[in-house]
């Protein structure tokens, strides 16, 4: 199991458990911060402010669909920050692309960069040492959202879960990297190998905005919030002795070996080869450019449970009206895909409308967290009957548009989100399509108006459901079929018994609300 599917399965599980008052005491009151102002005189104003004032009033929008891209863009622009360097994620691996981004932060910091680091506590708490070492650089801070009170042991973990189930099961989702406050990074890519396409087991097809202009303000005033928030709090704070020069030291060896080992990992010699990339890194970036756009994010105080169901979310009281306003077409991709009862009469009813809804998912067997297959499975009759269609994406390399070989692994499953209505309004985010994403997680997402944007959504949906990499799912005579146009299915393709036992678990047990 994936650490992505642990901590998912560590939520969806951990209801059947006592639930109690937590453990961790309130974090006393710090003098707010923002982001830095835009300035003059780093490398990246150099680069972007020339082209923010061919284009007033509008923000630039680039759709990134490979891993390898979006990682570069990451690296380059932690190398060329002059002044700060802002990253908040749900998760961040200590393995080879990992790494080498800790390393670049490392070394942004030694120029004198301020460096801010906002992580979910859920899968952070199992890498506690080196959120505490990197917290030790005098330009680095970090802080850990809803943290756990213990900080160590898999057996004090359970039980301050059972004693605070209600605070725990609240997470924060988002995923931004903004660098000088110039370029800004958001969408559904963690950060480590299988959301670069750098991992030998399994990656990520996935999905992000490179964006500069007034939208990374917006961006950065977002991470400021969740910054300041009563649920964030400081690795000094959280674990005081560990926060230590020792530690940054031997933080810093480490990571520099790493990166001395890079350019004989598969990731850095597609770096080396892609031309893409190396239009990107040569600042050969092409932009799509639009007034019309809306980064949107939940409040953070939903995380503490002041904002619940579905008046919690605020992405989706901005995603719901958009799939209104379609006329032709609807064009979802979620990896975690549970509609319920709400969700599929909604769908239903756009095409009861006239608007044609597609939509992809993970199949059993490409999807890293079985449980939230079987939540959308039980919706999935009725989603077909009402007349929307369905695709399931197979496990299978070359599920991600690339021109190269022998990059990737041998296996594939679904982390994108996103959406297209009518190939005019396009949306890219951390929120899938079900009850964790809408009550539970806070969220955020970027809502673009702009043709080019959305079709390119539309052509990497249809990309996706191609035979070759997806089933179809339909009804026929009442009873769920998977096809490929080769072969045809009655039960899941390619599942194994254990996935199949875990999805029977989820549509037998009331856990829809967890998934």
């Amino acid at each position: 199991m994936s650490d992505r599917a642990f901590v998912r399965a560590c939520c969806v599980l951990l209801p059947l458990l006592l639930a109690g008052c937590s453990s961790l005491a309130p974090r006393p009151d710090l003098p707010p911060e923002s982001a830095m102002a835009v300035a003059t005189g780093s490398r990246l104003d150099d680069l972007i402010a020339p082209v923010e004032a061919a284009h007033p009033g509008q923000s630039g929008f680039r759709l990134m669909r490979e891993g390898p891209e979006s990682f570069a863009i990451r690296s380059r622009t932690a190398l060329t920050a002059g002044r700060s360097l802002d990253i908040q994620t749900y998760i961040w691996h200590d393995d080879a692309t990992g790494a080498f981004l800790a390393y670049r932060a490392l070394e942004a910091a030694d120029r004198g960069v301020k460096v801010r680091l906002l992580v979910d506590d859920m899968d952070a708490r199992s890498k506690q040492y080196t959120f505490a070492a990197l917290d030790a650089h005098p330009n680095i801070e970090v802080r850990m959202f809803n943290p756990f009170g213990s900080r160590t042991g898999s057996l004090r973990f359970a039980f301050e879960a059972m004693g605070s189930f209600s605070r725990i099961n609240r997470r924060m989702h988002n995923k931004t990297w903004i660098a000088d406050n110039r370029i800004a990074i958001v969408g559904g890519r963690n950060l480590g190998d299988e959301y670069f396409g750098a991992s030998e087991e399994v990656n990520f097809v996935d999905l992000d905005f490179a964006m500069i202009g007034p939208i990374v303000r917006d961006a950065s005033a977002s991470f400021d919030r969740y910054w300041n928030s009563p649920a964030a709090y400081p690795m000094a704070l959280l674990q005081p002795d560990d926060v230590t020069p020792e530690a940054l030291a031997r933080l810093t060896q480490r990571a520099a070996k790493a990166v001395a080992a890079a350019p004989n990992h598969r990731f850095a010699a597609e770096l080396r080869t892609d031309e893409t990339v190396q239009r990107l890194l040569g600042g050969d970036w092409p932009i799509e450019w639009t007034a019309n756009y809306r980064f949107v994010s939940d409040d953070p105080a939903k995380a503490t449970g002041k904002k619940s169901g579905l008046g919690g979310s605020d992405v989706l009281a901005v995603l719901a009206p958009a799939m209104q306003a379609a006329q032709r077409q609807i064009t979802v991709i979620s990896p975690y895909f549970v509609p319920g009862k709400n969700g599929t009469q909604f769908l239903n009813e756009q095409v009861t409308r006239g608007a044609e809804v597609r939509v992809l998912t993970n199949s059993l067997a490409a999807n890293d967290v079985a449980m939230v297959y079987g939540g959308y499975s039980k919706a999935r009759p009725d989603l077909l009957k009402g007349g929307v269609k369905i695709w399931e994406l197979k496990p299978v390399p070359g599920s991600t548009p690339r021109k190269s070989k022998g990059f990737g692994s041998s296996s594939a499953s679904l982390h994108t989100k996103a959406l297209s209505a009518d190939a005019q309004r396009a949306f890219v985010g951390s929120y899938n399509l079900d009850p964790r994403s809408t009550s539970l997680n806070c969220e955020q997402g970027v809502f673009v108006e702009q043709f080019v944007i959305a079709s390119q959504i539309e052509s990497l949906f249809d990309y996706q459901t191609a035979p070759a990499r997806a089933w179809s799912v339909t009804l026929q005579d009442g009873k769920v079929r998977w096809s490929d146009g080769t072969k045809t299915f009655d039960s899941s393709p390619q599942a194994s018994r254990g996935q199949k036992f875990q999805a029977w678990i989820a549509r037998v047990l009331p856990l829809d609300s967890q998934l």
